[in-house]
């Protein structure tokens, strides 16, 4: 099985680094690669060297948007993502 891994440098635009991660993945896809890995917290700034509420709006539900995006991008090239994703307690 051949893998691909992704490791990027982000900003703070959520949505830019979205679609960065998406040429990439399609790309090393017609490369060959079955099984993808992105990075740890992938679509924006790596924000757990402390816990700070100021970042808990980036929380997102399960499923949501970037389940959404990247399953729609995983069934376009055929391929399995591993990716994670800052997730959205529920309430209480």
């Amino acid at each position: 099985m051949k893998v691909g891994l992704i490791q990027q440098a982000n900003g703070g635009d959520i949505a830019s680094n979205m679609q960065r991660l998406a040429t990439k993945i399609r790309r090393i896809a017609r490369d060959g690669a079955e099984l993808i890995v992105l990075q740890e917290l992938h679509n924006g700034l790596y924000f757990c060297q402390t816990e700070d509420v100021d970042v808990f709006d980036q929380a997102e539900p399960i499923p949501g948007h970037s389940t959404d995006f990247f399953g729609a991008i995983a069934r376009e090239c055929g391929v399995v993502l591993v990716l994670s994703l800052f997730e959205r307690r529920a309430p209480g």
